[in-house]
């Protein structure tokens, strides 16, 4: 647990260093995303509503919804709801500040094709550091089917992610490379 604690300082120290490169990152990274195979080939695509220091999937988001179902997490207590994202009008700020969508929980987690997730690090062998709720440790294994895939800026990928028997890998971390 104190390693983990260690390495988020760490990452978070990187981070001031690297603010002023996350909007140009965050669009290569995506750009990179929308070429991916498996993102390509599904139809039912759980992403995330991005915090100030994440890869930015605002716009990315809106752009999706036109041609794939878009799922949004939603957090509810100790757990992740996920909801359909039906346009920027019915999001709301939920916990932590986050825009969430208001509609009904979304269920069918069979029909989910493709993860995206968000973490403070990750490491070459798919282990994700959270922020240490552990939301997508309990929600991931409800969605066994599903593309995993952790994204991140390129100063988020380390040599290690310390993990834990319960801690869910990546398929793939999607970056830049360098």
């Amino acid at each position: 647990m104190e390693r983990k604690k260690e390495l988020r300082k760490q990452v978070a120290l990187l981070k001031a260093q690297h603010q002023a490169s996350a909007t140009h990152q965050s669009a290569e990274i995506l750009a990179a995303l929308e070429t991916h195979p498996a993102f390509r080939a599904a139809n039912t695509v759980l992403l995330y509503h991005s915090l100030k220091d994440e890869v930015d999937t605002h716009a990315f988001i809106r752009k999706w919804s036109h041609a794939k179902q878009i799922l949004l997490p939603v957090v509810a207590g100790d757990d992740l709801e996920l909801r359909l994202y039906t346009g920027p009008e019915d999001l709301a700020p939920g916990a932590y500040g986050i825009e969430e969508p208001t509609g009904e929980p979304f269920t069918r987690y069979e029909s989910i094709d493709f993860v995206l997730i968000p973490g403070v690090a990750f490491d070459r062998n798919g282990n994700r550091l959270g922020r240490g709720k552990g939301y997508y440790d309990r929600l991931l294994p409800r969605i066994p089917s599903a593309y995993k895939a952790g994204i991140c800026f390129p100063y988020q990928l380390v040599e290690e992610v310390p993990a834990e028997p319960f801690d869910v890998r990546m398929d793939e971390i999607i970056t830049l490379q360098g």
